[in-house]
């Protein structure tokens, strides 16, 4: 996505490991908080806050930060600064956005979870180059994580009407360690 870096890598934690976490987090209270960006603040999505401790502890975390290391280590190390569950379900309305601000650098490691999750349910999660053109699709698979450049525009898509599940995407941001100095 010009020239950013997006990596995705499957089987990093087992499938009952997957499936533990989707019905945990299915579980917990979400709310209808998060805006994509700020023109879209009329059509909120469900979103669950997770502190930075309760991240590390997660059995995602480690497996997160070894594949941040291998995949990308010419990005130095990363610092955990936000964690949170999306939760989308047919009808919702999913805004193309990026997740770091104009001139930041950051990574967004992202989760998909699911106990099973069928290609006519859809769920994708589409990368857009600076054009608006969408280059790279993310199909939705249990257990799969997504790394990519936070400064990429993309967009998750909603299920489709015959899904039976949630669509959940557990989301980890993440910025350069600052030097200490």
């Amino acid at each position: 996505m010009d020239g950013l870096p997006a990596v995705v890598v499957d089987g990093l934690i087992p499938e009952s490991r997957t499936q533990q976490l989707f019905h945990w987090l299915n579980g917990q209270p979400f709310t209808r908080s998060e805006a994509a960006r700020p023109d879209t603040q009329a059509f909120l999505h469900w979103a669950f806050n997770v502190s930075l401790d309760d991240c590390r502890r997660l059995p995602l975390f480690r497996p997160t930060m070894r594949a941040l290391a291998e995949a990308l280590p010419e990005r130095g190390p990363q610092r955990l600064y936000r964690a949170y569950c999306n939760l989308s379900t047919y009808g919702d309305m999913l805004f193309t956005h990026t997740d770091s601000q104009p001139g930041e650098e950051g990574l967004t490691a992202l989760w998909y979870l699911a106990p099973q999750w069928d290609p006519e349910w859809g769920g994708e999660t589409l990368l857009f180059d600076e054009s608006g053109d969408p280059l790279f699709v993310i199909g939705f698979k249990p257990g799969r994580l997504a790394i990519f450049d936070a400064r990429i525009r993309h967009a998750g898509r909603p299920p489709s009407r015959v899904c039976v599940l949630p669509r959940l995407t557990f989301a980890l941001k993440f910025g350069p360690e600052k030097a200490a100095g």
